[in-house]
C-alpha cells in the first residue's frame, strides 16, 4: 500500500471515530429522561399483635408463610412457653410477655397471675421469673388484667419494673377503666394501647371486617394496633388479606414502632 493510500486510510478512521463520537453524544443528550422516583405515600402504619402463644405449636407453620411484622405475645410458665418465643424470633417476629393480670371475671386464671392483693416484692419477683422465661421481650402486655389495670397502686409497680428494665407497655384496654396511658406517661415509660380486637368471634368473615375497621383507625390518626390470637383462622386470615391490605398504602410494623 502506498503511502497516499496509507494516509488516506487513516484519515477515514479519523472521520468515522468522530461521526461515532458525536452520534453517541446525541443519544445521550435526546434519550428521554426517567421521571423521578415518587414515594409512595404511606396511609398508615399498623402493628398486628398475635396474643396467647405457649400453649402448643399448632400454628407454627401458619405464621411462618407471614412475611410481615408480626408482634408475639407470648404466655409465661406454659408448656411451650420458651420454645415458641424462640421459634417465633428465629423468624423475624418481635416478641413481648404476655403477663397474666387479675381480671374482674371469674375465668381460670394463670399460674402466677398478679393479683391486686400482691405485695411489691412478689411482683418484681413474678415479672423476673415470667421474663426469664421468655427470651427476647423487647414488651409487656397484659393477660386479662380487667382489674388490674385499673388499680393505680399495682399497675405503678408493675411499669417501674418495666421502666427499670427498658420494656414498654402494651395495654389492651380490657377495660374502659384503665389507668394505663396516664400512669405510664407519668412513669416516663414507653406505652402503646390496643384499638381494635379482631378475633373475638372466630369467623373468617368477621376478622376481615376487623381488620377494615383497623384500616380506617390507622388512616384516621397514622397508625393502629390490632390484636388477634394464636388460632388457625386467624393466622389464614391475616396470610391472606396482609399483601392486599399492603398494596393499599398501608405499612406493617412491631409494636415497639409505635410506642410513645
Amino acid at each position: 500500500m502506498s503511502k497516499g493510500s496509507v494516509y488516506k486510510y487513516r484519515i477515514a478512521i479519523v472521520v468515522l471515530l468522530f461521526i461515532i463520537i458525536l452520534e453517541g453524544v446525541f443519544i445521550i443528550t435526546t434519550r428521554p429522561k426517567r421521571a423521578p422516583r415518587v414515594p409512595a405515600v404511606i396511609k398508615g402504619r399498623i402493628a398486628i399483635v398475635i396474643d396467647d402463644w405457649g400453649y402448643n405449636l399448632n400454628n407454627l407453620p401458619i405464621v411462618e408463610q407471614i412475611k410481615y411484622p408480626l408482634t408475639a405475645a407470648v404466655l409465661p410458665n406454659l408448656t411451650y412457653s420458651r420454645i415458641i418465643s424462640e421459634e417465633l424470633h428465629k423468624r423475624g417476629f418481635q416478641i413481648i410477655l404476655h403477663l397474666p393480670l387479675e381480671p374482674r371475671e371469674k375465668y381460670r386464671l394463670e399460674r402466677n397471675t398478679i393479683m391486686v392483693s400482691l405485695d411489691d416484692i412478689t411482683i418484681r419477683n413474678i415479672i423476673e421469673q415470667d421474663l426469664s422465661d421468655i427470651f427476647y421481650a423487647r414488651g409487656v402486655s397484659g393477660h386479662m388484667g380487667s382489674r388490674a389495670t385499673e388499680d393505680p397502686a399495682i399497675m405503678e409497680t408493675i411499669f417501674k419494673d418495666l421502666k427499670r428494665r427498658g420494656l414498654y407497655f402494651l395495654d389492651s384496654v380490657v377495660s374502659p377503666k384503665s389507668i394505663c396511658r396516664d400512669l405510664a406517661r407519668r412513669a416516663g415509660l414507653g406505652f402503646v394501647k390496643r384499638d381494635v380486637f379482631l378475633d373475638n368471634k372466630e369467623d373468617a368473615v368477621y376478622i376481615m371486617g376487623q381488620l377494615y375497621k383497623l384500616r380506617l383507625q390507622a388512616k384516621l390518626k397514622g397508625y393502629a394496633v390490632g390484636i388477634g390470637h394464636d388460632r388457625k383462622t386467624t393466622l389464614e386470615v391475616l396470610k391472606e388479606a396482609m399483601p392486599q391490605i399492603e398494596k393499599e398504602g398501608y405499612k406493617f410494623v412491631f409494636v415497639s414502632d409505635l410506642v410513645r
